[in-house]
């Protein structure tokens, strides 16, 4: 299992703008993806970090991605955007749900 993740300082008032262009839409996540989660920072309501799981390879996220346009979408948003500070994809190596 993948995790990809972001953190972004979004320009000043453009959360609601950004929340609904690059939340995933339609009823079914592309196959591979298990979950998507938006936060948004406490202290800093411009700080914006998104990250979701995916099941399966990085060469399988990567053609999922192509494959869905993340890319455009990751584009469209970029105007939005003050400065990405992080970027990363990860192997989620220990997991652990509580009741």
């Amino acid at each position: 299992m993948l995790c990809a993740h972001t953190i972004r300082r979004l320009k000043p008032g453009k959360f609601e703008e950004f929340a609904e262009t690059f939340t995933p839409g339609g009823d079914q996540a592309p196959e591979g993806w298990v979950a998507f989660h938006m936060l948004r920072g406490l202290a800093d309501e411009n700080e914006v970090i998104t990250f979701g799981f995916f099941d399966g390879t990085l060469e399988e996220l990567e053609s999922n991605q192509g494959r869905h346009g993340y890319e455009e979408i990751r584009d469209s948003v970029a105007p939005l955007v003050d400065e990405v500070l992080h970027n990363g994809i990860y192997e989620i190596v220990r997991s652990r749900t509580v009741a």
